[in-house]
């Protein structure tokens, strides 16, 4: 990793783990709950894609461990994280939620994950790949640990298309959503950083085409509230 990509590491680092104790109650607030929709429409998507009992599943950049939880219904998880913080967050919530599945949480990075290749039978990430030092390169390293057939998920940002909808939209976006979330965070820094990365990310059919670069095939997209968030659903080939 070169020196201006160990930087954007270390400040999205540190800035994750400044607001770690207030992220789940900001998004919930700041969503309107919304992102909890996400999740479970993203969940059943991968769910209704798999054919293999308990299957083996890598949760990359975990954060808090909610989409952990939701998918250890399907087998036993492995979440990865590179904030010390949220993953301490990400521990106690499942010691206190009875997850249906075992859920193992260990700090890693995205750009080079811990693991022996073909060793995963789905891998999913919300809300982390454009927080990347490196797109392609996590991509690759997502195909690299997953066994031919398996399913890949990510979850995403993206900004609506439709006229009137966009407009109000990026007038919260833009003008609203960084001085409150300022407010409720108490740390300067994150939701303008947020704005500014989901400015600068691929739109999802630049992203289907990165994805399917990356190995992956029969790759899917779907935008979710207007195209506030987008999933993208691929498979590793045979």
């Amino acid at each position: 990793m070169n020196e201006e990509a160990e930087e954007k590491a270390r400040k999205v680092r540190d800035m994750f783990g400044a607001i770690a104790n207030r992220y789940d109650f900001l998004n919930h607030f700041l969503s309107a709950n919304i992102d909890r929709r996400w999740r479970n429409v993203f969940f059943e998507e991968i769910r209704k894609r798999v054919f293999i009992l308990r299957p083996k599943i890598l949760d990359v950049g975990c954060g808090t461990a909610d989409l952990s939880l939701l998918f250890s219904r399907l087998g036993p998880v492995f979440g990865c994280d590179f904030s010390q913080p949220m993953l301490r967050i990400g521990a106690h919530k499942i010691a206190g939620s009875a997850p249906h599945e075992p859920i193992t949480l260990l700090s890693a990075d995205a750009l080079a994950l811990p693991f022996a290749s073909s060793s995963f039978d789905i891998v999913v990430s919300a809300f982390v790949l454009r927080n990347l030092a490196d797109i392609d390169r996590g991509l690759q390293e997502m195909r690299r640990i997953m066994r031919p057939g398996g399913i890949l998920g990510i979850l995403e940002f993206g900004m609506p298309r439709k006229a009137i909808f966009a407009k109000l939209y990026r007038l919260y976006f833009h003008k609203i959503l960084p001085g409150l979330g300022r407010l409720l965070s108490g740390v300067d820094g994150p939701y303008e950083y947020l704005q500014r990365s989901v400015q600068a990310f691929p739109p999802v059919e630049a992203l289907s085409k990165r994805v399917e670069q990356a190995g992956f095939v029969k790759v899917e997209y779907r935008r979710l509230t207007a195209g506030i968030s987008v999933f993208l659903v691929g498979v590793a080939p045979e």
